[in-house]
């Protein structure tokens, strides 16, 4: 794995910061305006349906669905964590992850098109497909463990990677993915989401767009919904940026700011939930009752070889298996310092039985941990207490 406090490739350089920096000075300088003396460092949401705009419809804000000086900044600033140090990346932020996602899927592909999506990727998905579908694009899948869209890529337009897997928690190979989908003439997208870019950077990968819910561990505190997309391919962006003007499918400046706010504590967050979910992966894989427990940074996981590869830090997602569905229910109503939601990322621990959506092919008493920011030995306590007055 490489070391995230002294990363080899050079910095993103927000005023005054080097080009070579750690992810903890990048994160918290990045989007950042030069700058100007009486002025805030990060200037405050900007509320406006339109901009003054006399003459000629020139410059970079006209009207309020297309450009927002707070969606610069924080553009700027996912961008800069995306491919450090590097230019040609453009970022688009979006109203929310699933927003993101669908404006590469449907920019992209036209009807007659094939798309490779992974059968085991996150839930809303199956959606998508048949959305595809409907609009006459042949949709394949297959896993995302051992590379398995390979199998299915011939003639494909788009191949889509969720590596971590959510909520599997399988990892796949995306620059062997990315170079094989490339020498088919097809591009790659990469769901981001669960490693963020301190985990991960698709498109230093070979990717062409490195996608991401926003909503998760990237603003990390359970109230904000929002997404992104990066790459760069300029034309493939701007079919994106067109797509987004089309839809609507705009953030808020509000939730805008609130997550450039709140990028300034990712590492901190990151490196934090990351250390104590491999206690927490260690301490369950200690437990007879625990069975299927997957964590990318256990070096016995059948991931972890794969992750170690491609990945700065493993992500806060701990998943694993007890007996049945009655099992998991009672083990997190038992919980205490671990809320019962359906999200992850925050630095508030939650928990689910993945089984009660019914869209995941997981056993009934599949339950995925999201790892926040709590004192490590009071979360595997808890956790271990749980199981014990829960048991059978």
């Amino acid at each position: 794995m490489s070391d995230p406090a002294t990363n080899d490739g050079p910095g993103g350089h927000g005023p005054g910061v080097p080009h070579r920096t750690g992810d903890g000075t990048r994160a918290v300088r990045a989007g950042l305006p030069e700058p100007v003396k009486h002025e805030p460092t990060l200037p405050g949401p900007v509320f406006a349906a339109h901009f003054h705009l006399p003459g000629e419809p020139t410059g970079p804000y006209t009207y309020g669905r297309d450009e927002n000086p707070t969606w610069t900044h924080l553009e700027r600033a996912i961008g800069e964590l995306e491919s450090p140090g590097r230019d040609g990346v453009e970022t688009l932020v979006f109203a929310s992850g699933m927003a993101a996602i669908s404006s590469v899927l449907f920019s992209q592909l036209r009807a007659g098109d094939v798309a490779v999506l992974p059968e085991d990727g996150y839930q809303v998905l199956p959606l998508v497909r048949a959305q595809l579908e409907a609009y006459g694009i042949e949709v394949r899948t297959a896993p995302t463990g051992g590379d398995a869209q390979l199998d299915v890529l011939d003639g494909a337009r788009l191949l889509w990677i969720e590596t971590p897997s959510n909520p599997g928690l399988d990892v796949c190979d995306v620059r062997r993915l990315a170079e094989a989908a490339h020498a088919r003439g097809a591009l790659v997208a990469v769901d981001n989401t669960l490693a963020t870019p301190l985990g991960q950077r698709p498109l230093e990968l070979g990717a062409d767009f490195s996608v991401a819910s926003g909503t998760k561990q990237l603003t990390g505190h359970g109230d904000v919904l929002l997404g992104y997309v990066a790459g760069r391919d300029a034309e493939a962006m701007a079919a994106v940026r067109r797509w987004r003007k089309i839809a609507g499918a705009i953030p808020g400046p509000m939730e805008a700011w609130l997550a450039h706010r709140s990028i300034a504590t990712l590492q901190l967050r990151v490196d934090r939930q990351n250390a104590t979910a491999r206690k927490v992966a260690e301490a369950l894989r200690a437990r007879p009752e625990v069975s299927g427990l997957r964590y990318p940074g256990l070096p016995d996981d059948s991931s972890h070889k794969i992750a170690s590869r491609q990945m700065l830090r493993y992500g806060c997602v701990v998943s694993f298996t007890l007996a049945d569905r009655a099992r998991a229910d009672r083990f997190l109503d038992a919980l205490r310092l671990v809320e019962g939601a359906t999200s992850f990322g925050g630095v508030r621990s939650t928990a689910e039985r993945r089984g009660r959506w019914g869209g995941d092919a997981v056993p009934e008493g599949f339950v995925r941990l999201s790892v926040g920011a709590e004192d490590p030995e009071d979360l595997v306590t808890d956790l271990l207490r749980a199981l014990d007055e829960t048991a059978d």
